[in-house]
């Protein structure tokens, strides 16, 4: 079994960053994408970001576009959200998951799951 733990979330000002990291238990993943999902209270489950296992593909959510960066370290079994540019609408409830190789854009049910980080941007 799998375990994701994700840590670097808290409370930040419109305009600051933050840093999210998840590392993962298994001491390899081969061909494993990783990514973030995101959930805000009444909003549905959105993918943020996403990887693959090499690292020259990754998808990102239009709503973080530019602002956001997504790196993965394979030896460290670790990736990285770079989330710059923060703004209100980005505060929710952020997890990490990893699953099999699949297209990044219509990765909507991994297989693996985080337990989940709060992002809180103030206005």
């Amino acid at each position: 079994q799998v375990q994701l733990v994700e840590s670097g979330g808290g409370l930040v000002q419109a305009g600051g960053s933050l840093r999210l990291s998840c590392a993962a238990s298994e001491r390899t993943l081969n061909n494993y994408v990783m990514g973030w999902f995101r959930q805000a209270p009444g909003k549905e489950r959105e993918l943020v970001a996403a990887i693959n296992w090499s690292g020259d593909s990754t998808y990102y959510a239009d709503s973080v576009k530019g602002r956001f960066t997504l790196s993965r370290d394979n030896a460290e079994n670790t990736i990285y959200l770079q989330m710059n540019s923060l703004k209100p609408e980005d505060t929710a409830v952020y997890y990490c998951a990893a699953d099999l190789p699949i297209i990044l854009k219509n990765w909507n049910n991994p297989r693996y799951w985080g337990q989940g980080t709060q992002v809180t941007v103030s206005s």
